[in-house]
């Protein structure tokens, strides 16, 4: 069986891992965050999510491998971090969240560091 993080494209680098996090915290404090697959699935359905985010050690990988399709077909960009702990510590919860979606908010003081984010891991989905 292929290795699972071989599944996990594209992956984020150190220092862009550490970006995404201290992006997922600020968007807790304003309430542009949705964590957890399902809440994420919704978002994108909702058409709601500006940037997805699963992590790698999700175990098993199958119960998000639905989010980067879906998020495809609604042209958000998504990427993987390696540690789903680091992922709910960022979310400000103490359990591991295995996935989150960055909420859309035009008058966000975010704007500018989330657009910023989805093109740095565009340029990875290239």
């Amino acid at each position: 069986m292929a290795d699972p993080k071989s599944r996990a494209y594209p992956l984020a680098d150190a220092k862009l891992t550490n970006t995404l996090l201290e992006l997922v915290q600020q968007a807790q404090n304003y309430s542009q965050l949705k964590k957890g697959a399902n809440e994420t699935t919704k978002s994108l359905n909702r058409g709601q999510a500006e940037l997805i985010i699963l992590t790698a050690d999700t175990e098993p990988l199958e119960i998000i491998l639905h989010l980067p399709l879906l998020a495809e077909d609604k042209n958000v960009p998504y990427v993987f971090i390696k540690s789903k702990a680091a992922l709910g510590r960022a979310c400000g919860v103490s359990r591991p969240v295995i996935s989150c979606a960055i909420t859309i908010n035009k008058s966000s003081p975010l704007k500018p560091s989330i657009d910023e984010a989805k093109d740095t891991v565009e340029q990875l989905l290239i």
